[in-house]
Parts: structure tokens; C-alpha cells; sequence
């Protein structure tokens, strides 16, 4: 595992963060977004990741460069859901493998649990193995999965979700 320390996001990250997801959205396809985030989409997105629903940054030791980014978000907009988050965890392409992903949906786990919330909700795409591997030695246990709801790359997706009680 690269020398890290976990910390929470700012706005000077923006840039980092906006280029590991953008690259996510370009060629792979962990998030369903289609349109690769604007610096001004990324700033706000920061801002929406705070407080209660926070984004945390893995940074290296060495070079002080983002490894991977995690968000904790509310998991529907209704009231009662308000105790419920989803998680998201990104990690750059040449560290994916190395316990970056592990210590931020570590760190997501604790802060969710800290801030009262009751339940955290992983949706990851069905053929994304590692994902689901990482949130099953993280406590989560599979739900259940959604077929073929997103489209991408010409292909149809599954979804799989995972859940664990903080």
C-alpha cells in the first residue's frame, strides 16, 4: 500500500477528483454519468459533499497527489431515507489493487457511523468484481441486483447493491 493519509476533500482538489472520474466516465463504466465533469460541475459537486455527506481524498505522502476520492450521499431525497447514504469510492487507474480503495470506503464507513446515519447502500455495476469484492471485506452484504438498468458503451448494464448497517 502506497504511504497515504486520508483527509477531507477541498476545493483545491477539485481538479484531481474531477480528472480520475472524468476518466471513469470516458472509458469505463463504474458511474453511469455519460458527459465528462466541467471544473465549474466538479466545484459544485465539492460543495454538496459536505457536512453530513462528506468527500474524502487518499493523498500520497510522497507527492502529495489525490490517489482516490469517496463520497458519502443521500441515498433518495424523501425524509424517511434520510438516515441511509450511498457510498462512491474512485481510485486512479495505476492504483487501483493497492488499499487505496479499502481506506477510503474504510474512512466512509466511520464517517457515516460518526454522523448518525444508519445504513450505507453500495450500488456498483454488476461485472465490477473488485468493487463488490471490497465492499463484502468492508461488511456489506449483497441485496440484490438490478438488470440491465443503465446502458453504456453500446451495452447493457446491471446493477448490483450492497448493503451495511453503521
Amino acid at each position: 500500500m502506497p504511504t497515504m493519509h486520508l483527509r477531507l476533500a477541498v476545493r483545491s482538489d477539485a481538479e484531481a477528483i474531477r480528472a480520475i472520474y472524468n476518466h471513469e466516465i470516458v472509458s469505463g463504466t463504474s458511474t453511469f454519468d455519460l458527459t465528462p465533469r466541467s471544473q465549474a460541475d466538479q466545484v459544485a459537486w465539492l460543495e454538496r459533499h459536505r457536512g453530513a455527506h462528506p468527500a474524502v481524498v487518499a493523498v500520497s505522502e510522497d507527492s502529495g497527489a489525490v490517489l482516490g476520492f469517496g463520497a458519502l450521499s443521500p441515498f433518495r431525497s424523501r425524509p424517511a431515507y434520510a438516515t441511509t447514504v450511498e457510498d462512491s469510492v474512485y481510485v486512479a487507474p495505476d492504483e487501483r489493487g493497492s488499499g487505496v480503495g479499502r481506506a477510503i470506503l474504510q474512512e466512509l464507513v466511520r464517517l457515516g457511523s460518526d454522523h448518525g446515519f444508519h445504513t450505507a447502500i453500495a450500488r456498483i455495476v454488476g461485472h465490477n468484481e473488485v468493487s463488490i469484492g471490497l465492499h463484502r471485506t468492508c461488511g456489506f452484504e449483497l441485496v440484490g441486483t438490478e438488470r440491465e438498468v443503465g446502458r453504456k458503451h453500446g451495452r447493457w448494464l446491471d446493477v448490483v447493491e450492497l448493503q451495511r448497517l453503521l
